[in-house]
């Protein structure tokens, strides 16, 4: 039989043409200089409303079971937003398929911040939380791999990346309906379990087919979940004092909470966010792929989780000193607490530690000395009035905020106006 004609090569390339604006009308690719969208602000929103309902459990008793289980619900979160920060990389996050893509995953979200307060202890009826909220984490990641898929176009390297991704993805998807069956005690274990697989499973599958087009808005998106994370301090101490009686310790407590918070805002702000987004933006391929997974995916979780520790011992900070039903002036807080709030901290600034070795390859000394002066220091203040006791933390970081602009003034004048790199 005769074969049909080839078509000429104008004709080809007519339908190649064709094809390729197809795609742009599913994906629209990034390129240096993108910025954060507004969509991706739209869905840190419901972010913020999860932050909200894991601090709630972290702070119910505030015992050492409740504090794991307040990890472990933020890890999962945090692994859930990282992903959404790299696919709104690839292409922008307002455009074509990663609308929808981002919209879904807003309202599987949303259901998971739903069902966070009763994960561990469903005993009001109606849906079970801990399924729902696997269930619906599993959409949310399964979900930005099908869109990946998408958005990564004629990309193989990147699709071969997404296949090796997805196997620790479908897996601990897979544990955390398991962990959801089976109750306690055996939920937290498979919980577990599933984070420790995806996020080892993730480093392990590599980084060098990874494409991160937008160096700038890679930085600048962690950086507002960090603001989030603060934001979130700010709430619960307002949190903390609602329908309790002003009063002049009150008011104390508020303002030297608040004082910690800026404090934390500071030394992220000031010079370290424009220094790390700099070092990302010099580097290329590979070598910023790896950068960005290591400084921001894995090292800014124990920023933010150490923020929200810090969230939850503030908000117990004011009730010790505004309930004069239970607490009296002088009571000391509790273990709880006490470890949040100077924990909380101390890993904080750990991050930033590893954070700076990550990207210039050296060491803040005087953090150093303030982080481990922290770990100690609840051995020191156990006894004192929760007031006094947050009196002690803000001394600690007001002071080494204090110190670094008085000591670095030139360098840090030079970092910030762009008149040096580091």
């Amino acid at each position: 039989m005769f074969g049909r004609k080839a078509p000429p090569d104008s004709e080809r390339a007519a339908v190649s043409q064709s094809q390729a604006s197809r795609h742009r009308v599913l994906v629209r690719p990034t390129r240096e200089g993108h910025g954060v969208t507004t969509l991706e602000l739209l869905f840190d929103l419901v972010f913020v409303f999860a932050l909200t309902q894991v601090t709630a459990v972290m702070a119910h008793g505030l015992s050492w079971g409740t504090m794991l289980r307040g990890l472990v619900l933020l890890a999962l979160l945090w692994w859930a937003w990282c992903s959404y920060a790299w696919l709104g990389n690839q292409a922008r996050a307002d455009e074509g398929i990663l609308r929808a893509g981002f919209i879904a995953a807003m309202a599987a979200m949303f259901v998971v911040a739903l069902a966070i307060p009763a994960a561990w202890h469903n005993s009001s009826g109606g849906l079970p939380a801990a399924m729902t909220l696997a269930v619906a984490l599993g959409l949310v990641r399964l979900g930005h791999l099908a869109v990946y898929v998408v958005a990564a176009a004629g990309d193989r390297g990147l699709r071969r990346q997404l296949a090796r991704t997805a196997v620790p993805v479908v897996t601990a998807a897979a544990l955390l309906v398991a962990g959801a069956t089976v109750g306690e005690p055996g939920q937290t274990v498979l919980w577990a379990a599933a984070l420790v697989i995806d996020y080892t499973g993730v480093y392990l599958a590599g980084s060098d087919d990874w494409r991160l087009p937008a160096p700038e808005h890679f930085a600048e998106r962690h950086g507002l979940i960090v603001l989030i994370a603060l934001g979130e301090s700010v709430v619960s101490i307002g949190v903390g004092v609602e329908g309790l009686p002003l009063t002049w310790p009150l008011v104390a407590a508020v303002l030297l909470g608040l004082a910690c918070t800026v404090a934390l805002w500071w030394s992220y702000f000031d010079v370290v966010a424009p220094v790390a987004a700099r070092v990302l933006a010099s580097r290329t391929g590979p070598q910023r792929t790896r950068l960005a997974r290591d400084s921001y995916t894995y090292l800014h979780f124990p920023m933010v989780a150490g923020i929200i520790c810090l969230a939850v011992g503030l908000k117990k900070v004011m009730l010790y000193v505004a309930d004069t039903s239970q607490y009296t002036l002088s009571s000391p807080l509790d273990a709880g607490p006490l470890w949040a709030l100077y924990g909380g901290t101390a890993t904080y600034l750990l991050a930033h530690l590893a954070f700076r070795k990550r990207n210039i390859g050296s060491i803040n000394r005087p953090r150093l000395l303030v982080c481990s002066l922290l770990v100690v220091a609840p051995l020191a203040v156990a006894k004192l009035p929760a007031l006094v006791t947050l009196m002690v933390l803000t001394a600690f970081l007001v002071g080494l905020i204090a110190f670094e602009v008085t000591r670095y003034a030139g360098a840090r004048d030079a970092i910030r106006h762009g008149e040096a790199p580091a």
